[in-house]
């Protein structure tokens, strides 16, 4: 007869399999240094080009990935260090859309980025979990690691990446609430 598995390791073993299936990623590649952003894949119906969901991000980099719900769409935007963004899906209607923060944003940005209080803000250092049904969830991927949350009552915001979540929902189109 085969031992049973520890009910107490099923709850990260489950949040570990819902951070994949929301960023639609490998957790295994974090490690790798330098790795760039999403590029844009093969063409796809029409001639355009569909853009891959990051799976790391480098120092000075950040994807916020978002979703309403666990069946709506994806919205993926990602930022340069140079506050050069892209949005894949903003408005829901399939469209990338492109810009550049404002020089004073990309230097906030930056500063928030850089602060080592990020660091206890993941959801490894936090053993974070999804605790609503159909509220928008947001993560934000960092070089320090992945940061969720979730638009729902009783939520417990982190302070530096509330900021940094707030920041790019108001600079951009993607938006801090579904």
């Amino acid at each position: 007869m085969l031992p049973r598995a520890h009910p107490r390791l099923l709850l990260p073993l489950l949040a570990v399999a819902l951070v994949g299936a929301l960023t639609g990623c490998s957790l295994f590649d974090r490690d790798k240094p330098g790795t760039t952003l999403a590029q844009p894949s093969a063409p796809v119906a029409g001639g355009r080009s569909q853009l891959e969901i990051p799976t790391t991000v480098a120092a000075g980099q950040v994807s916020l990935l978002q979703r309403l719900g666990e069946d709506g769409p994806m919205r993926t935007l990602s930022v340069e260090r140079n506050g050069a963004w892209q949005c894949l899906d903003c408005a829901g209607d399939g469209v990338t859309s492109r810009g550049t923060l404002a020089p004073e944003l990309t230097e906030r940005l930056q500063v928030l980025l850089a602060n080592p209080k990020l660091a206890a803000e993941t959801d490894q250092a936090r053993r974070y979990r999804t605790t609503c049904i159909d509220a928008l969830t947001s993560s934000l991927l960092t070089s320090t690691g992945l940061i969720t949350s979730q638009d729902c009552p009783g939520e417990e915001r982190t302070p530096v990446a509330g900021e940094i979540l707030l920041l790019l929902t108001q600079a951009t189109p993607a938006e801090v609430k579904g």
